[in-house]
């Protein structure tokens, strides 16, 4: 089997290892060395990636107890290489890891729940538990997540033996045989894990939760850690910048600016929909007399259309009303107290293009083509 040397030192980014095997493969070259820094893909953790004797490696796996690397390029079975290990995913896949376990650890000892899927995904980490929490309790294992970060307490890996594991106490999502892999973070977490950590908690940085929704029956808990977590805030910053220029307003008053021009938007709109009835009201009263009253108005809301023409077919045979579309066609609403508009709706559509449908006093759709003038004198003609 591999010697895996991670689990002796995760800050071992360069090693010397003999190639045992190199096999070609679809996407690459599977290749076997005797001993490896570069982690393995495996509980919720990215593989490492980097170089082995100066070819990429691309991915890495456990297959049956060895670490399968996928390079580039073949290596020679026998052959001395070495290898290094990209620094920067490999910090990065620590930071996240180790935050995962003490806001995890947090909300074990809190609530109760475990944490029964774990990811660390290109854009977040995210982990299911399996209970509810509210965002305020959110809120408080983050700051109690980020003050373990500031304290700068040791990471702990131990290989117990069978005796002494069973006189832990510990997180585990499985049962497990054989050695166990123990991680301790003192005032957060102890918890059985094959991955990578930091030494000293204060390498995480920082802990900052994105999101925390309903999952099944509990809930999905986003996070980022170190260097994501500041980019992130650094782009939101950014972001909170650009509105509040925007809005002629502080950074700090962003929020109560959006909301101001929210109002005004809504009390606009609700005077434009006011103005525009008025107007419609003043072009139906024209078509007063006519037994097929056509209006054609480009101020009334397509929320107001279905009212519209219900309220034009009063007294008459139908009632048309026409809006105007951004690809020169209109969108029209039929209705009729005394008739049924399906025929009529297909004629019309026959004769100018386009397509509606609805129950028999009232009808939506679109036409292509048609001036006012000529879909006046077809419904007329009906």
């Amino acid at each position: 089997m591999t010697i895996r040397l991670y689990d002796d030192d995760a800050q071992l980014l360069r090693f010397t290892a003999r190639v045992m095997t190199c096999e070609a493969k679809k996407d690459g070259y599977a290749v076997v060395l005797d001993c490896t820094a570069f982690f393995p893909e495996g509980g919720g953790q990215g593989a490492d990636h980097g170089t082995l004797g100066g070819v990429r490696v691309l991915d890495c796996h456990d297959v049956g107890g060895e670490v399968v690397h996928t390079t580039d390029a073949p290596l020679a079975p026998g052959s001395e290489v070495v290898g290094e290990v990209d620094a920067q995913r490999r910090l990065d896949m620590m930071q996240q890891h180790s935050g995962e376990h003490i806001f995890s650890g947090l909300v074990h000892g809190h609530f109760g729940y475990d944490n029964v899927g774990f990811h660390i995904g290109s854009e977040a980490v995210t982990m299911d538990f399996n209970g509810p929490l509210t965002d305020e309790d959110v809120r408080m294992i983050e700051r109690e997540a980020n003050a373990i970060v500031w304290k700068n307490i040791p990471v702990v890996t131990l290989l117990p033996d069978a005796q002494e594991l069973a006189q832990m106490t510990y997180r585990s999502k499985k049962a497990l045989e054989g050695t166990v892999r123990i991680v301790t973070i003192e005032g957060a977490d102890t918890c059985a894990c094959c991955g990578t950590h930091v030494r000293l908690t204060g390498s995480i940085g920082q802990i900052k939760v994105l999101s925390c929704q309903k999952y099944k029956s509990g809930v999905r808990v986003s996070i980022l850690c170190g260097r994501r977590a500041l980019e992130e805030e650094t782009a939101q910053q950014e972001q909170l910048r650009r509105a509040a220029v925007a809005l002629s307003a502080k950074q700090h008053e962003a929020a109560e600016a959006v909301e101001r021009v929210i109002a005004e938007r809504d009390h606009l709109r609700w005077q434009n929909e006011q103005l525009g009835l008025r107007l419609y009201e003043m072009m139906a009263k024209a078509e007063e007399g006519n037994d097929a009253r056509v209006v054609a108005c480009d101020v009334l809301t397509p929320g107001a259309l279905r009212k519209a023409a219900g309220r034009l077919c009063t007294g008459a045979k139908y009632g048309l009303v026409l809006l105007t579309r951004e690809d020169g066609g209109w969108s029209f609403a039929l209705s009729s107290q005394t008739e049924d508009v399906r025929p009529a709706t297909r004629a019309l559509c026959e004769a100018f293009g386009g397509k509606g449908g609805g129950p028999k006093d009232m009808t939506q759709g679109v036409l292509t083509a048609g001036s006012e003038a000529q879909i006046r004198e077809k419904l007329s003609q009906l």
